[in-house]
């Protein structure tokens, strides 16, 4: 699959290892990495939501259209799908997410 990013800056933090630690610390920042790499080597999006513990699932209400991926208990990874094929990936920020 083909990844682009939605911004500059999260394309940088995927480029450069020192502005990604610096802004989420070593764990997130290696998981960001790690979940990109990951989304570019799977053959399709069916191949991405069965790998385990990823956590790949749709989102609701104002996020709709949208899909997140597990970073760390609390980070997630928001993307959106650009082509019906399931081709390209757009990584659209890294949230940060409560648990109860």
């Amino acid at each position: 699959m083909h990844v682009e990013f939605a911004n500059k800056t999260l394309r940088e933090f995927y480029e450069d290892w020192k502005k990604v630690r610096r802004k989420w610390g070593n764990v997130v920042a290696r998981k960001y990495v790690e979940r990109i790499n990951i989304i570019k080597s799977v053959r399709d999006f069916e191949e991405l939501q069965l790998l385990p513990g990823l956590g790949v699932h749709k989102l609701i209400g104002d996020r709709k259209g949208s899909w997140a991926m597990k970073l760390t208990g609390q980070h997630r990874l928001i993307f959106s799908i650009q082509q019906e094929q399931f081709e390209i990936v757009l990584v659209e920020e890294v949230s940060k997410h409560y648990d109860g």
